[in-house]
């Protein structure tokens, strides 16, 4: 009996370009088959620093490489960004609260989007594969407006892809990880599954790997999870990393990613993986599944 072939997921981590031990691990991963894209962000002084090498990773190994499109916490990349405040674009509960009072337009972030875009293409010297959101700050009413309108202005329809973050609440309630979390990103992203959608911009249909970086659990319990209970064309978003001085200046999250990064490259990942029927693949390879319900 020949056995069952295995069915493509999506693994991507997020963050390539926040930092030198960040980006380091990415690239290990992608080199090892471990996950099978990245979203750089592309806004941040590691991405002109670090684009060159995950060029020649991906010459080598493909994955799909796209933007981590950033509006919270850094310095914008356009001078006249109107959402930043001396230098430093807002937290991300005050861009929350101004997108769900429906004070956030448009016209206030598509300079940035614009930018972000720019340094993308200048350093890799192509548009990205897909767009996602740091913090899923995509999904939020006038960033996702902005998104949209620029990719259909800029890239042909289905050069880019876009990821969708709703999940079905049954299968979030079953993982019983960060439920509540999952809820509230599972809601905001409605809006945007819409529109993606209504512009036949394809995504993923199936999203996991929220969780509480600070809980006890291993992080191997947490990806158990994230990985049953798939959609049709599912994608989980990692964050691992190897904390440096750079890491710990410019960003919170810094000792999960090490305990993410020790996971995926060990050979329990990859039982795991085989277990669950799974492997990491492209989207192209998802798209070229037929649809599970």
């Amino acid at each position: 009996m020949h056995p069952r072939p295995l069915r493509p997921i999506i693994v991507c981590a997020d963050d390539y370009g926040l930092s030198a031990g960040v980006s380091q691990a990415i690239l290990e991963l992608i080199s090892a088959g471990r996950i099978s894209a990245t979203s750089c962000m592309t806004s941040l002084p590691g991405w002109a620093r670090d684009a060159a090498a995950l060029s020649r990773q991906v010459s080598m190994t493909p994955a799909d490489i796209g933007l981590h499109l950033t509006l919270t916490d850094h310095a914008p990349l356009h001078r006249s960004c109107v959402l930043a405040r001396d230098g430093r674009l807002p937290s991300l509960h005050g861009l929350l609260a101004r997108a769900l009072s429906r004070r956030l337009k448009p016209g206030h972030v598509i300079d940035e989007v614009r930018a972000q875009l720019d340094a993308f293409e200048d350093a890799w010297g192509a548009p990205p594969d897909h767009i996602d959101g740091h913090q899923h700050v995509h999904l939020l009413p006038g960033i996702r407006d902005a998104l949209l309108a620029e990719l259909i202005r800029r890239y042909p329809l289905g050069r880019v892809w876009v990821r969708d973050c709703v999940e079905a609440p049954v299968r979030s309630l079953r993982r019983g990880e960060s439920v509540p979390k999952s809820m509230l990103i599972n809601l905001l992203g409605l809006g945007l599954r819409h529109d993606l959608r209504r512009a036949g911009i394809r995504a993923n249909d199936g999203f996991s790997g929220l969780h509480d970086f600070d809980s006890g659990k291993p992080f191997s319990t947490k990806m158990r999870s994230f990985i049953g209970n798939l959609g049709p064309r599912p994608l989980v978003h990692v964050h691992p990393g190897r904390v440096d001085a750079e890491l710990r200046a410019c960003d919170t999250l810094t000792t999960p990613r090490e305990a993410e990064l020790a996971y995926l490259i060990s050979d329990t990942y990859l039982h795991d993986l085989t277990t669950a029927g799974l492997k990491p693949a492209r989207m192209a390879d998802l798209m070229n599944e037929p649809i599970l319900h």
